[in-house]
């Protein structure tokens, strides 16, 4: 008898836990911009400057239009060679929203750099010259899980042991998004330094095929980027036409900020797409009174990663120490 009334406590109490579970599935999730104070109907929009760090004409403008509001965020390519001014602006600075912008690659023909990591100790990651590869198929042929994960975390202490608050992490070039295996590593940077990366539930930045997205969802639903192909007269036409049928939810547009002088056209001379003058016509619309009219006739509320970050700020999340 007190068995039989065991067996039946026990069953009850599966059903019980079985009906929590249904329950708590049933309850909707709250989005994002939710989950940070803002309307379910509100759409959020990071405007970010990738390659701070590339050159003196690449920080230059990026400074500018981090200090103006132009962009509210930028991620740092800390292998170049120009990170040192960076550092000191940051220091400067300590407001900004500054990421990783996670390197394998060295993608100009004269401008080249290789890893912070001793090259010793990341052999697969160079090319025949000692740089990073040009392109990503060749780190997704060649790299070795072990010596990546090891230049990705050399990239994020060295910005760390200069004194940069770090925000969030990206990928130069998507490589990190080439490859499972790859982005497996990508995201447990994230988790080791608990911050967000860059991963949206659809496009060009969403996780390789079979891989699954996070159980509550990417921070970011979509990544707008200009690609080749478009005219300068129809740049800010462009940029507008994606970003006004946007839904409610958060998204990132990624911008290419430098001076179209003699130093990038000397660093890009054989790369039209992502080179000098385009990124001349990028600086030119972000920092447009018509942009920025539009972003407020569209009513985008502009945020940073630090802001988006918060969504992980929870009882129990990891930090780097913990992780390390």
């Amino acid at each position: 008898m007190l068995l039989r009334g065991c067996r039946i406590l026990a069953a009850l109490a599966i059903l019980m836990l079985a009906l929590s579970h249904l329950l708590v599935a049933q309850i909707p999730q709250k989005s994002v911009q939710e989950r940070l104070g803002y309307p379910a109907d509100a759409r959020l929009l990071v405007i970010h400057a990738d390659d701070l760090g590339m050159s003196h004409s690449v920080n230059r403008a990026i400074f500018e239009a981090l200090e103006k509001g132009w962009v509210t965020s930028a991620s740092i390519l800390v292998p170049c060679p120009w990170f040192p001014e960076v550092a000191r602006w940051a220091h400067e600075h300590r407001d900004v929203d500054l990421g990783i912008h996670q390197a394998l690659n060295s993608e100009w023909t004269d401008f080249r750099w290789g890893p912070v990591s001793p090259k010793d100790r990341v052999p697969s990651l160079l090319d025949p010259d000692g740089y990073l590869p040009i392109d990503t198929p060749e780190v997704v042929k060649n790299a070795k899980p072990a010596e990546v994960e090891e230049e990705l975390r050399a990239q994020i202490d060295r910005a760390s042991a200069a004194g940069i608050h770090v925000t969030h992490l990206d990928t130069h070039m998507g490589a990190l998004f080439e490859a499972p295996e790859l982005f497996a590593i990508y995201r447990k940077m994230g988790q080791s330094y608990g911050l967000p990366i860059l991963e949206a539930e659809e496009g060009s930045h969403a996780p390789p095929r079979g891989v699954t997205q996070p159980a509550d969802g990417a921070l970011v639903q979509k990544v707008i980027e200009m690609e080749p192909g478009i005219a300068e007269k129809d740049w800010l036409d462009w940029y507008k036409k994606q970003l006004a049928p946007l839904p409610p939810g958060v998204y990132q547009l990624i911008v290419h900020l430098a001076y179209d002088d003699d130093e990038m056209r000397g660093a890009t001379w054989d790369h039209p797409d992502w080179g000098a003058a385009w990124r001349q016509h990028d600086f030119d619309m972000v920092k447009s009174a018509e942009f920025r009219q539009f972003l407020k006739d569209q009513r985008f509320v502009l945020v940073t990663w630090r802001e988006l970050g918060k969504t992980l700020q929870e009882p129990g999340a990891q930090t780097s120490s913990q992780a390390r």
